[in-house]
């Protein structure tokens, strides 16, 4: 339970920060337009890249050993450069979602859309491939536990976001929501860096 929860809560943490993706899917829930295979390409995309992630990233690490320590010194300074956007936006207040309603578009349209935000975001190979892989070759066994907490945390959170955008749309319009988030967020980043740190500098 602990190492499925690690998962869920990295998984979440680094979907939750507002951004192109979130925003459109969230644009699609308050339009009520599409919104379940919307979600379900979103994380089933991280699905896919985060399994490639565990299942691969070992096997790179024997072939080449320093990838994994320079890949776990790269990701917690990628985290923590993350949790200071994060904190950064939450002092500025610069995460307050503006929607605009929009003309209605079509499936195929809409999902290409979909996944042209997911898959040509370069941060998504970072938060998935190499974040969630590295992470979880510290579990051993007990990896596709990890992966799989992680991979719920993206199901619950697209899922939740699309088909709870009506209900969230006036929370979400407030800065002062956003600041509270965007906190939180920063704080569980620089968690979450500080353990990926810890195999390299044991009294760290």
């Amino acid at each position: 339970m602990t190492i499925f929860l690690s998962g869920l809560s990295l998984g979440l943490s680094l979907i939750v920060a507002i951004g192109a993706q979130n925003a459109f899917v969230l644009r699609q829930g308050l339009k009520n337009e599409h919104v379940f295979w919307v979600c379900l390409v979103c994380a089933a995309s991280d699905a896919v890249l985060m399994l490639f992630g565990v299942l691969f990233f070992d096997q790179i690490a024997q072939i080449l050993p320093w990838v994994e320590n320079g890949l776990r010194l790269a990701g917690a300074l990628y985290l923590a450069y993350y949790a200071f956007g994060r904190f950064q936006a939450a002092f500025n207040n610069a995460s307050a979602l503006q929607m605009a309603n929009g003309a209605s578009a079509s499936l195929g349209s809409t999902l290409v859309s979909t996944a042209l935000l997911t898959w040509l975001n370069p941060h998504v190979y970072i938060d998935t491939v190499v974040l969630v892989g590295s992470v979880a070759s510290g579990f051993g066994n007990g990896r596709w536990l990890f992966a799989f907490g992680a991979i719920s945390g993206s199901f619950l959170f697209f899922f939740s976001l699309g088909f709870g955008a009506k209900r969230m749309g006036g929370w979400l319009a407030r800065p002062n929501a956003w600041r509270i988030l965007d906190g939180f967020i920063g704080g569980l980043l620089l968690l979450i860096a500080f353990q990926l740190l810890q195999p390299l500098f044991p009294l760290f």
